[in-house]
């Protein structure tokens, strides 16, 4: 079992940045690929970011290349999104998830979800 504790939303103006956070718990964080995923209101939830369970591969959809990057320290058992050149359209509520295995970039290939944290973007 993996548990995901995610922070660092908040409301932030377009153009802006922010850091959020995700923390494990649990066994063997350094063996899951991690990702982030955002959900708007009335909308699916897409893929944001993933990283290997190295850290040595990473993967964008292409709406936030370039002003997103993901990263993890896994002798902290945690993963990071930087947002930077933040837009309205980035808001969300943003989600972390942990696998083994599966396709990076959709939902169903992840076996753990934390609760999220909710990014504002103002304009």
């Amino acid at each position: 079992q993996v548990q995901l504790v995610e922070s660092g939303g908040g409301l932030a103006q377009a153009g802006g940045s922010l850091r959020l956070s995700c923390a494990a718990s649990g066994r063997a964080f350094s063996y899951y690929r991690m990702a982030w995923f955002r959900q708007a209101p009335g909308k699916e939830r897409e893929f944001v970011a993933a990283i290997s369970s190295s850290g040595g591969t990473t993967y964008y959809t292409d709406s936030v290349k370039g002003r997103f990057t993901i990263s993890r320290d896994n002798a902290k058992n945690t993963v990071y999104l930087q947002m930077n050149s933040l837009k309205p359209e980035d808001t969300a509520g943003y989600y972390c998830a942990a696998s083994r295995l599966g396709v990076p970039s959709r939902v169903d290939g992840y076996d753990y979800w934390g609760q999220g944290t909710q990014v504002t973007v103002s304009s």
